[in-house]
């Protein structure tokens, strides 16, 4: 389930996170929240979802090759010089 819901930002930046919302998204007291900024506005999740949010979007990419592929280039690049 997905809806709309609002907020009003209160004294010292504090959010109330609607109860309907919190129930549904399982939130209670103390669970850290995480709030990234991008170009669409502000995104609020658990640190599980941003977890998880960042191990799809890194899925199937290999870091440590291309780290040594771009220190490969680099290398070749000071030898020609």
């Amino acid at each position: 389930m997905s809806g709309t819901y609002t907020a009003t930002m209160g004294d010292r930046g504090r959010l109330v996170i609607p109860l309907e919302l919190r129930r549904h998204a399982g939130l209670t007291e103390g669970v850290p929240l995480v709030l990234v900024e991008t170009a669409s506005g502000i995104v609020v999740m658990t640190r599980e979802q941003a977890r998880e949010q960042v191990r799809g979007q890194l899925a199937g990419t290999d870091l440590v090759a291309e780290l040594l592929a771009d220190r490969r280039r680099a290398a070749t690049a000071e030898d020609a010089e």
